[in-house]
């Protein structure tokens, strides 16, 4: 592979992927993570790639989708997490659990009844996967995925009222 071809490339196509990383608004300082990858993936498979442009405009794209894909797994994750400690910490001041408590039961009233009765069973009542699963009529292999979605509802949720991370260290 000619280091002229790529620089030219490089060159030709960058205005169109600093588009797409403004259009999905992709963090600079992760910007030039996720091109880098882009790059070097192009390099290793410069041999089959029949159209350079073209395929580093769709990988790019695809790498921006999987970013915010996977920070929104990570924050549902700390969620999750979260709401598990918040409600099992027995020496979190009461005050700021009571707190939070009144917090999340006001925005989990903003869910979908569903997403209501399974965050209920999940995390008030205690139950496991399967007995949720069995209570709301769901196929056991499915409460996962729905669980995942009424979290990412109630993460949704917190940021819309300005929780973040931090707001959920009950032992502070």
């Amino acid at each position: 592979m000619p280091s002229l071809t790529l620089e030219k490339l490089l060159v030709q196509v960058q205005p169109k992927l600093t588009q797409i990383l403004g259009r999905y608004r992709i963090p600079s300082q992760d910007a030039d993570d996720v091109l880098q990858e882009t790059f070097l993936t192009l390099i290793h498979k410069w041999d089959v790639v029949r159209n350079p442009e073209a395929w580093l405009v769709v990988t790019l794209r695809n790498r921006c989708l999987i970013y915010w894909r996977n920070k929104r797994k990570y924050l549902c994750q700390a969620v999750d997490t979260a709401i598990l400690e918040m409600l099992t910490e027995p020496e979190a001041p009461q005050q700021k659990k009571a707190e939070l408590r009144f917090d999340l039961d006001r925005l989990i009233g903003r869910l979908p009844m569903r997403c209501r009765s399974l965050l209920r069973l999940r995390y008030s009542l205690g139950c496991s996967s399967s007995e949720t699963a069995e209570r709301m009529g769901y196929q056991p292999s499915s409460i996962r995925k729905v669980s995942s979605r009424c979290l990412a509802s109630l993460t949704r949720e917190l940021v819309e009222a300005g929780f973040c991370h931090d707001s959920f260290d009950v032992a502070s």
